[in-house]
Order: C-alpha cells, then structure tokens, then sequence
C-alpha cells in the first residue's frame, strides 16, 4: 500500500538514500531539502513518479508549517517521517560564534522538534506513523571540538524517548539511529585512514547502510523510544 514518507535532508546523503529506499518500497515521497534545485534532482531520480520536492529551512516554524500544508493538500496525511537534516560547526567551544552555536542549535534541534510537532498532527488524522530522527555517536560520547552538534544530537534522543511516551497511545512510534563515521558530504575533509582504526569493523559505513536501519525502524510495529546505533561498532572502541 502507498504510503506518504517525509524525509527532512533528502536530497543528499543518509536522508537520500532514505529516500530512495522508501520510493523503492512504492511510497510518495516528499523530499525536502533548504536547496531547492537540490531536491528536485533527488526526488526526479526516485524510483515511480508520484514525488515532490520542497524547499525547507527547518528553523523556520512558518517554513515548516508551509512545508507540510503543501504536502497535506497534495498527499494526504502523513504515514513515515525521517529528520536528516543537519548542519555543523565545528570548533573548541570557546572559539565557536555565538550566531553559529545558535544556528545549530535551531536547525538540529528546534528543527526536528518544529517537524515532529507538524508530523504527529498530520499522524493523528491516519491514527499512526512513524518517526525517525538521526542522531549521532557523539551524542552518546561527545568528541572535542563537536560541545555544541554533539549537545544537539544528545538533546534528540531524550526528545525522541519523550516524544515516543507522548504519543504511543496514538499508535504514533519514534525512534532514533544514531549513525558513526558514514561516508556524506560532512565527513568530507576527514583523515579517513586514521579514522578508521578506531572503528571494529575497520571501514566507515555508506549512507545506504545507514537507510536500511532508518527502514527498519519506520517498519517494526512494536519498536518506540529507542536509539539504534549504525556505528560499525566505534562505541565499543570509545
């Protein structure tokens, strides 16, 4: 049966190869990405025809109220969403920018909170769904120089476990991957050789297998509140 898959971040990366991996199961899906150009070409190389795509800063609460009134009046309401969006800033805390703290802050944090909130409004209607949200590793262990995207990547997961209790008597599951070393665009510039001695399975992970975890979860009735680590095993090296 179709079904309507959100995904936040679609246009590149692990919220790309959700997408791909959600089109292929036959869903609609709406890919939305703050580039709009970008989003068209991720949703125009969707397997099926029936996509969208959208234009979204998800710091923005009257974007995202936008972005899903769109997708309401032309899909329907929404049965899967997956928050991949994500920015970093990378830098010792006392060198960080306030403007840049505060802008990760609102677009990996407040953002997913803004899309969920318009999310679960939409699920009500269908009386179900399911929510992802991508995390992180170093919002479990935190890293130097990362105080400010490893806080936000903390804070989703006691969203996520808060969220889950607040709406599985709606039939509403939320869960969160929290991925390691993934090969996409903000691992690029890493010392991937050095790395990759510190992860068991000695290699990073690809956007895809990241994906398949991400399905998984959208899929599996009786899974809520849990964060399922995609890390290659680099937590048990950490």
């Amino acid at each position: 049966m179709s079904e309507v898959g959100v995904v936040f971040g679609g246009s590149r990366g692990i919220g790309r190869a959700v997408s791909q991996l959600l089109a292929a199961r036959g869903h609609r899906v709406a890919v939305i990405s703050r580039n709009l150009d970008a989003a068209e070409a991720a949703a125009a190389r969707l397997a099926g025809g029936q996509h969208m795509a959208l234009c979204c800063d998800v710091s923005k609460p009257e974007e995202v109220q936008k972005a899903f009134q769109h997708i309401h009046t032309t899909y329907g309401n929404v049965r899967y969403l997956v928050n991949a969006a994500g920015i970093n800033r990378d830098r010792l805390l006392l060198r960080m920018r306030l403007e840049d703290m505060v802008s990760v802050l609102h677009t990996n944090l407040l953002g997913t909170m803004l899309t969920c909130r318009a999310a679960v409004k939409s699920m009500l209607h269908r009386q179900g769904g399911a929510i992802v949200n991508i995390g992180s590793v170093v919002g479990q262990k935190g890293n130097s120089g990362q105080c400010v995207y490893s806080s936000t990547k903390a804070g989703l997961e006691g969203f996520t476990r808060s969220l889950a209790k607040e709406v599985a008597s709606r039939n509403i599951r939320v869960n969160l991957v929290a991925p390691g070393f993934v090969r996409t665009d903000m691992m690029a510039g890493l010392d991937e050789e050095a790395l990759v001695r510190g992860v068991p399975l000695g290699r990073f992970g690809e956007p895809d297998e990241v994906a398949q975890a991400v399905l998984f979860l959208l899929e599996a009735p009786y899974v809520t509140g849990q964060v399922l680590p995609v890390d290659g095993g680099l937590r048990l090296a950490m």
